[in-house]
């Protein structure tokens, strides 16, 4: 029987053998698999989103999008990732160090007059637990829901920032802090910043009722013209908004702190 069948295996392998094209040079059916449309590993779809709000982000730092009044709503969880993670904080730290290391290259003038000047919100004094309660950007700006936050006086500093401001102190440049804050949060703004750290600054500009309607690029330029009249060098200014740094009486050298918050024109 055992012979039986193995003489029986023989016939029907050959016969198999025969139906298939023994052409050496042809290779073998391939094992076709077709994936369902549009079923793309999540993974992949997370990996595009993450490339597009990053180079979004990387637009906002680099001032070439058009004023924008919210985070895109897919970048919502990426932007509060960015926040809440080392990046941020790195992005900051690396800021202030390049801040610190120019400081100390200035040869100042024995006059008095060279100054640093310093915006205020996003600058020295972070109002990430503001906006941790409002999307991290996601929803349209409340000027009255934060002038409520402002009034709490509770914002934390900067702790790169605070470095550099002492620094820049301690070297014996005059700072002068340029705010859009208004002239009616000047108590309560003097009080947060001491408490955060931050001391001995030579003026504090806030908006008047004339500055209201200006746009902060007018407004700040307005004031840095106002302190090269009275004969200040302008050398370092750091800020986290492009109307911070540009316009006219621009400083020798600015510091673009990274905000894919909000955007002030």
């Amino acid at each position: 029987m055992t012979i039986l069948r193995i003489f029986i295996f023989l016939v029907l392998f050959t016969v198999a053998i025969g139906n298939e094209n023994l052409n050496s040079h042809v290779f073998p059916r391939p094992l076709i698999i077709e994936y369902p449309e549009n079923n793309e590993p999540q993974y992949y779809k997370d990996d595009e989103v993450q490339l597009k709000c990053t180079s979004w982000r990387f637009a906002v730092e680099a001032n070439n999008l058009s004023p924008w009044k919210t985070v895109p709503e897919e970048c919502a969880h990426y932007v509060r990732q960015y926040i809440v993670g080392p990046g941020y904080n790195m992005d900051i730290d690396r800021v202030s160090d390049e801040a610190v290391a120019f400081a100390n290259s200035v040869n100042l003038g024995a006059d008095a007059k060279d100054v640093w000047v310093f915006d205020v919100d996003e600058t020295l004094l972070s109002n990430l637990p503001y906006y941790a309660d409002h999307g991290y950007g996601l929803e349209i700006f409340d000027s009255m829901e934060f002038d409520k936050w402002v009034e709490t006086g509770m914002a934390p500093a900067l702790g790169s920032s605070l470095k550099l401001y002492q620094e820049v102190l301690s070297l014996g440049f005059k700072v002068f802090l340029l705010t859009g804050r208004s002239e009616r949060h000047r108590n309560v703004t003097v009080e947060n910043l001491m408490n955060a750290g931050f001391h001995d600054w030579d003026k504090l500009i806030l908006r008047g009722s004339d500055d209201h309607g200006k746009t902060a690029t007018t407004y700040k330029s307005e004031r840095r013209n106002e302190m090269v009249e009275e004969g200040f060098r302008i050398v370092g200014n750091s800020g986290d908004q492009w109307s911070d740094l540009l316009g006219s009486s621009m400083s020798n050298r600015s510091f673009k702190l990274p905000n894919p918050i909000y955007y002030i024109p």
